[in-house]
C-alpha cells in the first residue's frame, strides 16, 4: 500500500514538474513575438536596413507562425506530442541561434521564418499534452498557469529586449534576445525528455500539406508586397503579386472543399464557416489582434521620437504589460457582471486607452502610464473572452478546431497589420529624423489601431446569443 501511495505522489510530482517544461514552451513564442519591437531601432542602425525588412522581422515570424499552428497541433497527434515537443524545441534554439548570429537582414528574415515554424511545431503540444496528462480535478489550476504565462510572456518581452541590449552581454547587443532561448531549451529538453509521458491522438488527423503550402503562398503573395511594395517604389512585380491573392485563395477554397467532400482532413473545414455568427466572430479575431502593430510603432516612437535607449523604451511599456496581467485577474469578476459584453468592455479599454496615448503624443506629453496600462488591461481581458464568444458558437467536437482557426487568425492580424499600420507608420514618419513627424506618425497609427478594435467590439457584440454548449 505505501508503495502504491508512493508512485502515486511520484506520478503527481513529475506531473507537475513537466508542466513547468510544457509552460517554458507555451511561453518562448509568445516572448519571441514581444521582444523584438524593441530591438528593431538597433537592429536597423547595426544593418542599416531599411523600414520595410525590419517590418519584415516581425511579419515574417508571426505568418510563419500562423500558417504552420494547425499543421503542427496535427503532427502531434500523429507522432506522440512529446516528441514533436523536443523537434520543435531543438528546431527553435537552431533557429534562434541563425537569427543572433545573423550577418545580413536577409538572414536574419531566414531565422525568424525558422523561428516561426519552429514555435508553431512547439507551441500546441502544451496545451494538447496538458489536456492529456492532467486529470479533470487538477486541469482547471494547469490551464490557469498556461493562460498566465502569456501574459508573464509580453511582460517579459517587453522589457527583456531593452534590458538585455543594455546589458550588451559579452558585446552582444541586440543578438542576445535570440541567444536567450538556448540556455532555456538546453535545459528544457532533457527535462522534457524525463518528464513528460508521450501521449497521442487516438484517432489522429492526416496532414493536409497542400492546404498549408496554399494559405503560405496566399499570405506571401498579400504581406510581402505589402512591406517592401512601399520601400521599392511599387514595381510592378508587386501588384502582380497582390493580383494573385484573390486567385490563389479561390485556389485554397476548392481544394479544401474537395478534401471536405471526399472525407479527407482539410487544414480547415469549409462547413465549419457556415456557423451562424462564425465568419463575423473570426473577423472580429482579425481585427482585434491589429494591435499588434501598436509594439512595433510604440518601440520605435519611443527610440526615434523621442530618443529613449532601448532599456528606457522597454521601461515605458512595462504598464501595458502589468495591465495584461491584472486583465486576467479581474476577468472572472467582469465576466459574470458582462456576460458576452465582457469582450467588447475590454476592448473599449484599449481603444480608450489608444485614443488617450494619440492625444498625449500628438500634444507632446511623455505621460503614459495610465492609458498604456488600460490597453494592456483591455487586452487581457477582451483575448480570453472574445476566443471564448468564438469558440461557443460551434458545437463541442468542433470547439479544437475552431480554437485553432481564432488563434491562427490572431497570427494572421499581426502580419497583416505590422505590414500595413507599419507600413502607414514609416510612410507617414519619413526618414525618422523630425520628432513631431514621428509623433504624429504614432497618433495616427494608434487612432487607425482604435478604430480596428473599436470595430472588432462591435461585431462581438453582435455575435449570436444562442450558443452551443
Amino acid at each position: 500500500m505505501s508503495q502504491t501511495i508512493t508512485q502515486e505522489i511520484d506520478a503527481d510530482r513529475r506531473r507537475w514538474l513537466g508542466l513547468i517544461v510544457l509552460l517554458a514552451g507555451a511561453f518562448l513564442p509568445p516572448l519571441d513575438f514581444f521582444i523584438v519591437n524593441v530591438a528593431l531601432p538597433s537592429i536597423r542602425d547595426d544593418f542599416q536596413a531599411s523600414s520595410s525588412m525590419m517590418q519584415l522581422v516581425v511579419s515574417a515570424y508571426a505568418t510563419t507562425y500562423a500558417v504552420m499552428l494547425i499543421t503542427g497541433g496535427r503532427l502531434g497527434d500523429l507522432y506522440g506530442r512529446r516528441n514533436t515537443f523536443l523537434w520543435g524545441m531543438g528546431m527553435f534554439a537552431a533557429a534562434s541561434l541563425l537569427c543572433g548570429a545573423s550577418w545580413s537582414p536577409v538572414s536574419l528574415v531566414a531565422g525568424r521564418v525558422l523561428q516561426g515554424f519552429s514555435a508553431a511545431i512547439m507551441a500546441p503540444q502544451a496545451l494538447a499534452s496538458i489536456n492529456a496528462i492532467f486529470p479533470d480535478d487538477e486541469k482547471p489550476q494547469a490551464l490557469s498557469l498556461y493562460s498566465l504565462t502569456f501574459g508573464l510572456a509580453s511582460m517579459a518581452g517587453l522589457f527583456l529586449g531593452g534590458a538585455l541590449i543594455a546589458l550588451d552581454i559579452f558585446g552582444l547587443g541586440w543578438r542576445a534576445i535570440f541567444l536567450i532561448n538556448i540556455p532555456v531549451i538546453a535545459i528544457a529538453i532533457p527535462s522534457a525528455y524525463s518528464l513528460l509521458k508521450e501521449t497521442r491522438s487516438e484517432r489522429p488527423k492526416r496532414l493536409d500539406v497542400g492546404g498549408a503550402v496554399l494559405i503560405a503562398a496566399t499570405l506571401a503573395a498579400l504581406i510581402v508586397p505589402l512591406i517592401e511594395g512601399r520601400e521599392a517604389g511599387w514595381p510592378a512585380w508587386s501588384f502582380i503579386s497582390l493580383a494573385c491573392v484573390l486567385p490563389l485563395g479561390l485556389v485554397l477554397w476548392r481544394y479544401e472543399l474537395r478534401l471536405e467532400a471526399e472525407g479527407l482532413d482539410p487544414i480547415f473545414a469549409p462547413s465549419l464557416l457556415r456557423t451562424s455568427g462564425l465568419k463575423k466572430g473570426l473577423l472580429a479575431a482579425l481585427l482585434f489582434y491589429a494591435l499588434a502593430a501598436f509594439w512595433l510603432v510604440f518601440s520605435v516612437y519611443q527610440q526615434a521620437g523621442l530618443g529613449h535607449s532601448p532599456f528606457q523604451a522597454g521601461l515605458s511599456i512595462l504598464p501595458a504589460a502589468a495591465g495584461f496581467i491584472v486583465g486576467p485577474l479581474v476577468n472572472p469578476w467582469l465576466a459574470r457582471r458582462a456576460g458576452k459584453y465582457a469582450a467588447a468592455t475590454g476592448m473599449l479599454f484599449q481603444v480608450f486607452g489608444l485614443v488617450y496615448t494619440a492625444v498625449l503624443v500628438a500634444r507632446g506629453s511623455p505621460d503614459l502610464p495610465l492609458p498604456l496600462f488600460l490597453i494592456g488591461m483591455g487586452q487581457g481581458v477582451g483575448l480570453p473572452n472574445l476566443v471564448g464568444n468564438i469558440v461557443k458558437l460551434v458545437d463541442r467536437q468542433s470547439s479544437g478546431l475552431a480554437s485553432g482557426l481564432v488563434t491562427s487568425m490572431f497570427q494572421i492580424s499581426g502580419a497583416l497589420s505590422v505590414a500595413i499600420i507599419g507600413g502607414l507608420f514609416f510612410g507617414l514618419a519619413g526618414g525618422a529624423q523630425d520628432r513631431q513627424m514621428i509623433a504624429n506618425a504614432y497618433a495616427t497609427s494608434a487612432i487607425v489601431i482604435a478604430a480596428c478594435i473599436f470595430i472588432a467590439a462591435v461585431l462581438s457584440v453582435a455575435l449570436p446569443k444562442r450558443q452551443h454548449t
